[in-house]
């Protein structure tokens, strides 16, 4: 019999499939930039969190990589005879095996915290405090209580390196206490399936990107078969439509009746079956006719930390450090203002001072998602009050682009989507964030920055990283600036 590890059982919990393919298959796995970085994450938090529950510094720290397995959880029991902070301690039983992230001494026994980075307590984690608890006590750990340790998302940095207050914790004691029985059920239908000549029959669906998302999702659907005008092209779908499409087997997006359709809906499906774009330019152009020239166009990157680094900031705040601003004055001619900070200081005032002036003091604002922006405005004010009637009179004349465009403007190439980068080759076949050298994405964009901001990253790269940064976000108000133009049709000058 396999002996599974807790993240095996888990991977089962989210889909068979996926275990199947990780003990059979783990070539096939290709895990995206956003679930690697997901992963340094919570090695970050798990760091930070043994500085917290080890303020004495008597704490052990297992490495069953270093040490190998069999070691690892011989040294756990070693380790249990004392009473001391044991960090990673490992367990195997009943055909399982984990490693605890914390372990603290009770008067009676022992207190198990798991440390998750996120910023609650979700059912997944207590899922694995269930597994982690069973395989403890079946080793013979006379486990007293078991806590989930999140990030508190409301917690300031005050500076200094002090993370006292980063972790809170929600006691899940009772709850995986009483699941013995289900994970046993766990283990043996996992240890089932994983006999299994063949993976299991599985479609794609909302599995394949929660709670994680799945790194053989590529792999899966280039087994299924090929779909036309896929049904996930519809956006916002309604729990009716699910429903529907669930019972029905539906697929293609022609089998879907259009009474089930609002008229966003109903237009993408005519503009992919017909493979004409959906353009009504007056009514674009009618939505626009308000917003008089000198207008501005801004677009934001931002960096947020999991674990802050600059005093008084917040875990998982986005903190804008760059923006591109493209002036479009009333005779149509663009001009551009660029900030990007590469200190590895906290940009936020720099950035603020330099936004107001770039955006001038009267005339339209345009952007693409407001949300977006307004709110990194808003939070910035909230931060430099001095600023405040400066930024807060930048939102005031904000003009958003996303709607215009997802109410009077459709082609078959954007399968669903009206992000920027699936509009704008569409509109503007001429331009195209594949041009670019380098960051093509707001992820990669991110990725730019860090490694820009690092001590060790030479004056050279740094110069190059700032190139790519700057190329990346004149294109993304360059972009806003030609659909403006589309949709008004008016005609740029040089």
């Amino acid at each position: 019999m396999r002996v599974l590890s807790k993240s095996k059982l888990l991977a089962f919990r989210q889909c068979p499939k996926r275990l199947w393919l990780e003990i059979h298959q783990p070539e096939r796995r290709k895990d995206s930039g956003a679930s690697l970085a997901s992963y340094a994450t919570g090695h970050q938090v798990g760091d930070i969190a043994r500085r917290l529950y080890n303020p004495f510094e008597q704490g052990q720290l297992i490495d069953p990589q270093a040490e190998g397995f069999d070691a690892a959880f011989a040294r756990t029991q070693v380790l249990l005879r004392f009473a001391q902070p044991i960090f990673e301690a490992g367990f195997r039983a009943e055909g399982a095996l984990a490693f605890a992230d914390v372990l603290l001494p009770t008067a009676k026994g022992w207190r198990m915290v798991e440390v998750k980075s996120s910023t609650s307590v979700k059912d997944y984690h207590r899922d694995d405090a269930a597994v982690q608890s069973f395989l403890a006590r079946a080793s013979g750990v006379p486990l007293q209580s078991i806590a989930v340790a999140h990030i508190d998302s409301g917690w300031s940095y005050p500076g200094g390196g002090d993370y006292r207050g980063l972790l809170m914790e929600v006691d899940v004691t009772a709850d995986a206490l009483g699941r013995d029985h289900e994970v046993r059920s766990w283990i043996a239908s996992a240890q089932a399936l994983m006999a299994l000549e063949q993976a299991p029959p599985i479609a794609t669906g909302d599995q394949c990107h929660a709670p994680y998302e799945c790194g053989f999702i590529t792999h899966c659907q280039s087994q299924e078969p090929l779909t036309e005008h896929p049904i996930h092209w519809l956006p916002r779908p309604s729990n009716t439509l699910k429903t529907y499409v669930a019972e029905h087997g539906i697929r293609e997006l022609r089998d879907v009746p259009d009474g089930l359709l609002n008229p966003t809906q109903q237009r993408v499906k005519a503009a992919s079956l017909s493979g004409q774009a959906y353009f009504d330019r007056g009514a674009a152009a009618q939505a626009l006719a308000t917003h008089r020239l000198p207008g501005y166009f801004i677009d934001f990157e931002t960096i947020q930390f999991s674990v802050p680094i600059w005093e008084g900031t917040r875990p998982y705040q986005q903190i804008p450090f760059q923006f591109s601003v493209h002036r479009l004055g009333r005779t149509g001619r663009a001009t551009h203002h660029a900030f990007l900070d590469l200190s590895g200081g906290n940009p936020g005032r720099a950035f603020s001072q330099a936004l107001i002036t770039a955006c001038g003091e009267c005339g339209p604002v345009f952007v693409y998602n407001a949300a977006f922006e307004t709110t990194r405005i808003r939070e910035l004010a909230d931060r430099y009050p001095s600023l405040a009637p400066a930024l807060h009179a930048i939102n005031d004349r904000v003009v958003d682009l996303l709607p215009v465009a997802r109410q009077h403007y459709y082609h078959p190439s954007q399968q669903g989507s009206w992000s920027i980068k699936a509009v704008l080759p569409a509109l503007c076949p001429d331009l195209g964030y594949d041009q670019l050298d380098g960051v093509q994405d707001g992820g990669m964009a991110q990725q730019a920055y860090l490694e820009a901001i690092a001590p060790a990253t030479s004056a050279g790269r740094k110069a190059e990283l700032e190139r790519q940064l700057l190329a990346y976000c004149c294109l993304d108000t360059w972009a806003m600036v030609r659909l403006w133009a589309a949709f008004t049709n008016i005609h740029l000058k040089g």
